[in-house]
């Protein structure tokens, strides 16, 4: 029973508390209201205050906008009057106007008529003056004609004498022509005695020439069997004297049988390029449409590198068709792509240019490459047979791929050339003729 009664006291206590609280709350939020009201009180009366000075400010607006009517009231007078003014000043200019119109009219009038009567004047003396010149002038004309009558009864004088001179001439003339005539004819018979005599030298030289041909073709059968024979021998023994006996010879041994192997390999090479270059004047050239480009990607992809050798980049451009000799050509480019790709082995980055161009009646294409190149004061020598501009140390070759590819485009009515900076690269051209 006590502890219910303390549980209920307990609860009273809260309610108390809880109803001060309250109480509080309401005695704050009436002091804060009571602080709004007194604000707002403020407010009105400065409002009230900003009334009574704005309603001060339109009497006083008001007393000045009266002050301007009157004002303008005054103005609009004076105006009225100044237009009643300027009417009577434009009346009295217009009737002014009139009067000095009616007075300019007169006076062109009379300017016309003076107008007239100075062109009638000026034109009766200018006919005074063309009947005066025309007079001078037929005068003059008189006089001329008198002088040249006596110039021309002169001049055929003159014409008379030198009839008579041409006349004796002709006869000279005559006489001498007949002698020209007859040396002429003695000519003619000199001329066809000439001729039968170089038809009969003709006749022996082509003979000549065709044993020579036969001679030729000889000498080439000769080198192609009885040199290659011995070389081959040479590069066979001494290949079996390396792998047989190699073990007992002593450093430089080995190096003089290398160097006789290589030296034969070279030799064979030599003699293949000679038997090449041979043949091309035998070789009959047979036309046809040929496209450059399938040409060059044909010869490029037959190309052959050694690993880790410098691989070159290829810059092919568009080239034009042709009508040649395919495998004649063939070696053309041949020759000129693998000498770009040899002379820039020693750089590091190596690019080979491959184009063409117009020249007239000319289709012109070329190799460009940025290698060893060449000093252009020993151009006479870059086309020769056996003629190299670089050592053999330096770059291998037996001194005849131009040598064939000058002989190649001469025989398709071409021709070849190159330009070229030591150090910095070289171009290699050869033109043909259109289709």
């Amino acid at each position: 029973m006590k502890k219910t009664d303390a549980d209920e006291l307990s609860i009273a206590n809260k309610e108390i508390a809880f109803q001060h609280q309250e109480k509080e709350d309401r005695a704050a939020e009436l002091v804060v209201a009571n602080k709004e009201l007194v604000f707002q009180n403020e407010e009105k009366e400065n409002r009230a205050a900003e009334l009574v000075i704005a309603n001060k400010e339109l009497a006083f607006q008001n007393t000045e906008k009266e002050k301007r009517a009157a004002e303008l009231i005054v103005a609009n007078k004076e105006l009225v009057f100044q237009n009643e003014e300027k009417e009577r000043r434009a009346a009295e200019l217009v009737i002014a106007n009139k009067e000095l119109a009616f007075q300019n009219t007169e006076k062109e009038h009379r300017a016309a008529e003076l107008i007239v009567a100075n062109k009638e004047l000026i034109f009766q003396n200018e006919e005074k003056e063309n009947r005066a010149a025309e007079l001078v002038i037929a005068n003059k004309e008189l006089a001329f004609q008198n002088t040249e009558k006596e110039k021309r009864a002169a001049e055929l004088i003159v014409a008379n004498k030198e009839l008579a001179f041409q006349n004796e001439e002709k006869e000279k003339r005559a006489q001498e022509l007949i002698v020209a005539n007859r040396e002429l004819k003695n000519a003619e018979d000199d001329i066809r005695k000439l001729n039968e005599e170089l038809e009969q030298k003709v006749i022996e030289r082509t003979a000549e020439l065709e044993a020579v041909n036969k001679e030729l073709e000889s000498f080439s059968y000769s080198v192609s069997h009885d040199l290659r024979a011995p070389i081959r021998g040479i590069n066979g023994y001494t290949r079996i004297l390396a792998e047989d006996y190699g073990n007992r010879l002593d450093q430089e041994g080995n190096q003089i049988l290398q160097s006789i192997i290589n030296n034969s390999k070279k030799m064979g090479v030599l003699i293949d390029d000679l038997l090449a270059f041979s043949k091309l004047g035998r070789k009959q050239v047979t036309l046809s449409e040929v496209s450059m480009n399938d040409l060059v990607s044909s010869v490029n992809k037959e190309l052959m590198f050694e690993e880790g050798e410098n691989i070159p980049v290829f810059d092919i451009q568009l080239l034009p068709p042709a009508k040649v000799d395919k495998s004649l050509i063939r070696q053309v480019w041949i020759n000129l792509i693998s000498n770009a790709i040899k002379y820039s082995r020693h750089k590091a980055n190596t690019t080979i240019e491959i184009g063409a161009f117009e020249q007239g009646k000319l289709m012109v294409y070329f190799v460009k490459d940025k290698g060893a190149g060449f000093d252009m004061q020993y151009y006479d020598k870059l086309f020769g047979v056996f003629q190299r501009l670089h050592s053999q140390e330096e770059f291998e070759g037996t001194g005849i791929g131009l040598a064939i590819v000058q002989k190649i485009i001469d025989r398709h009515k071409g021709s070849v050339w190159a330009e070229s900076v030591l150090d910095q690269g070289s171009s290699f051209y050869f033109s043909l003729p259109k289709n």
